[in-house]
């Protein structure tokens, strides 16, 4: 141990002699380095292509356009220092959907679906079918065995939709197809809320037909494929299952008969049709359930009223959207249902001026139904007063 200690101790001025002279031949190195190149200007340094990709180089110069300026920039290619002269225009499509018009067409969606998706694997191996049909409930739990029974008349061509006005969803999983089904819940409204707020055109627009229905219809004679394969066959775009003459019938139009398939107008007490290919003689379904085509729908949501919500009214009307109504529009009469007229929605309002809760809802009923009219006719007449000024 002693030997290696002087050892050690006898080296060190040895070492500390080399160091200095290492770091002085650098310094002085460096410094005749200094004197040969001129100073490099960090501002004006140039990022080769390799380094700055195109697509950075493109948003660059992108923020810097206006919504329809061009400019002509020297951009990089290669790795060989050349370069070539390009025109970079700013993206503006206006046959894009409204606010897309920034993007190039190729990456604009405009329509979805209520398709699942996995949170796994490949996207495009994500779907082993795609349902060509959809159908909404709205719906209460107290009605589940109602809803389990109507959703086995539907096959796995539909995509199934419950809206819950009771704010009760998990529940629904006592059922094996809820666990697959799409569950919106927000207590206390109508499905005509629903679907002014979740069945936008767009979204819906990959199914052939959309099924609007309430919760309280029986199913017992009804097939949801045999229903499509007439309401084909007839080429309706907008119908419904004719329902039982003996329970909750309120017109003559939607009324079962047995020696048809389907019909498309009726007879109605005297005074009530203006023309026999008018409602309530004929273009007309119910509210209860009416099933609407891709291109039906599109045009009855823009119809919808956001501040309505009970649809009353909206029957009568339904008809403006498709031509000719009194063929496109009918009665399924060899699918049928039962209307149970369950009061569910009436229990769902509030007793106000010592008045039962469902007297409330009714009277509100009324009431839009007065106010749609209104508003259908003011808009009318004042579209045609337009047309006819502009034409002179």
């Amino acid at each position: 141990m002693g030997i290696f200690t002087r050892s050690v101790v006898s080296r060190k001025p040895n070492e500390s002699m080399r160091l200095f002279v290492t770091a002085f031949v650098g310094v002085v190195f460096g410094f005749l380095i200094g004197l040969c190149f001129p100073k490099l200007s960090l501002t004006k340094f140039s990022l080769s292509a390799s380094i700055l990709t195109a697509i950075d180089f493109k948003y660059t110069e992108y923020t810097k356009l206006g919504p329809s300026s061009s400019t002509r920039v020297s951009h990089p290619v290669g790795n060989n220092g050349s370069s070539a002269n390009v025109t970079l225009k700013k993206i503006w499509v206006p046959s894009n959907p409204r606010g897309a018009e920034r993007l190039p067409p190729g990456i604009v969606r405009a329509e979805s679906d209520f398709y699942l998706r996995r949170l796994w694997g490949k996207p495009s191996e994500d779907l082993t079918s795609k349902p060509k049909y959809l159908v909404t409930f709205t719906v209460g739990y107290d009605q589940r065995k109602n809803i389990d029974a109507a959703v086995k008349k539907f096959s796995g061509n539909f995509t199934i939709l419950l809206f819950h006005y009771d704010g009760r969803t998990t529940e629904w999983d006592e059922f094996e197809w809820s666990k697959k089904a799409i569950h919106v819940s927000v207590r206390r409204q109508t499905k005509w809320w629903y679907a002014k707020r979740f069945l936008h055109p767009d979204i819906v627009a990959t199914y052939d037909y959309i099924f609007i229905w309430d919760e309280d219809l029986g199913v017992e004679h009804f097939n949801a494929e045999e229903y499509i394969k007439l309401v084909r066959k007839h080429g309706l775009e907008i119908s419904q299952p004719g329902l039982e003459p003996n329970k909750g019938l309120t017109w003559q139009m939607t009324k079962r008969r047995g020696d048809h398939e389907v019909h498309k107008e009726t007879e109605e007490k005297p005074g009530w049709c203006n023309h026999p290919h008018v409602p309530p003689c004929a273009a007309f379904v119910e509210i209860m359930a009416p099933v609407f085509s891709r291109d039906a729908w599109r045009c009855v949501w823009h119809m919808i009223q956001n501040d309505l919500v009970h649809g009353w009214g909206l029957d009568f009307a339904l008809r403006k959207c498709v031509e000719p109504a009194h063929e496109k529009i009918g009665v399924v009469d060899s699918q049928w249902i039962v209307h149970q007229s369950v009061p569910s929605l009436g229990n769902q309002g509030e007793s106000l001026d010592g008045k039962a809760p469902w007297k409330g809802v009714r009277e509100r009923c009324k009431k839009e139904w007065s106010i749609f009219q209104t508003r259908f006719s003011r808009a009318e007449k004042a579209y045609l007063k337009e047309i006819n000024s502009t034409s002179h």
